[in-house]
């Protein structure tokens, strides 16, 4: 019995000793930009409301590290196809250039799963939702309220599609390099969504029209 509570200590201090050991990935970077990164991973843990500050504190790391991740995957990326464009022609240019981007995809399924396993460490399923939401400006919730708004007539399992989506959009949008990437990646999704309410007898142009009327009256703005 002894035995088995030292071993069960020691694994405690391990996950412990884990856990406490994030560090900001800071070294070689512009200090501004460090504290531009710092600064938005902050916002996003603020709105967790998390009590335990040190949690808080290695969770805010966690997300600026990721963001430093992204900024150097495509960064490599960039100076990749820049220097192909500069020395190469033709076929051997399309060729390196398409090379530069299938290690960038490759570099981001590698890293992809890492940052929630990371997150665990501190937050719960829940949580670690609300951190992807941050990043990607919330549009799963605004996309979805807005779609079973606009037909509330929506079956549970036409709902529960559309999530799926909107969740699966996420993946990809957190990892796009900037906020129109983003934005397309769940454009893309919705499209998909549309194509399908429209394949199960749904009239969207009616639907919308008859959605920004309902709007009006209730006094709100489109």
């Amino acid at each position: 019995m002894i035995q088995k509570s030292g071993i069960m200590f020691l694994l405690l201090m391990a996950v412990v000793f884990t856990a406490g050991a994030v560090d900001l990935d800071r070294e070689g970077r512009d200090p501004a930009y460090v504290e531009s990164i710092v600064k938005r991973s902050q916002k996003i843990v603020d709105k967790l409301e998390l009590t335990d500050t040190v949690a808080a504190r290695e969770v805010t790391t966690i997300i600026a590290n990721r963001y430093f991740k992204l900024n150097d995957i495509y960064e490599t990326r960039d100076t990749k196809v820049k220097l192909a464009k500069e020395t190469l022609t033709g076929d051997a240019k399309q060729e390196a250039v398409k090379a530069a981007e299938a290690e960038k995809d490759a570099a981001l399924y590698r890293t992809h799963f890492a940052f929630p396993a990371d997150l665990s460490l501190y937050l719960d399923a829940k949580q670690i939702d609300a951190v992807k939401d941050g990043m990607t400006y919330g549009v799963v919730m605004v996309t979805y309220k807005a779609t079973v708004d606009m037909i509330p007539t929506l079956k549970e399992e036409e709902k529960a599609q559309i999530m799926a989506w909107l969740v699966e959009a996420r993946e990809f949008a957190m990892d796009a390099e900037n906020s129109n990437k983003k934005h397309a990646a769940f454009g893309k999704y919705k499209g998909r969504i549309n194509n399908y309410l429209s394949k199960r007898g749904y009239d969207l142009v009616k639907e919308r029209k008859a959605w920004y009327e309902r709007i009006k009256a209730r006094g709100g703005k489109i």
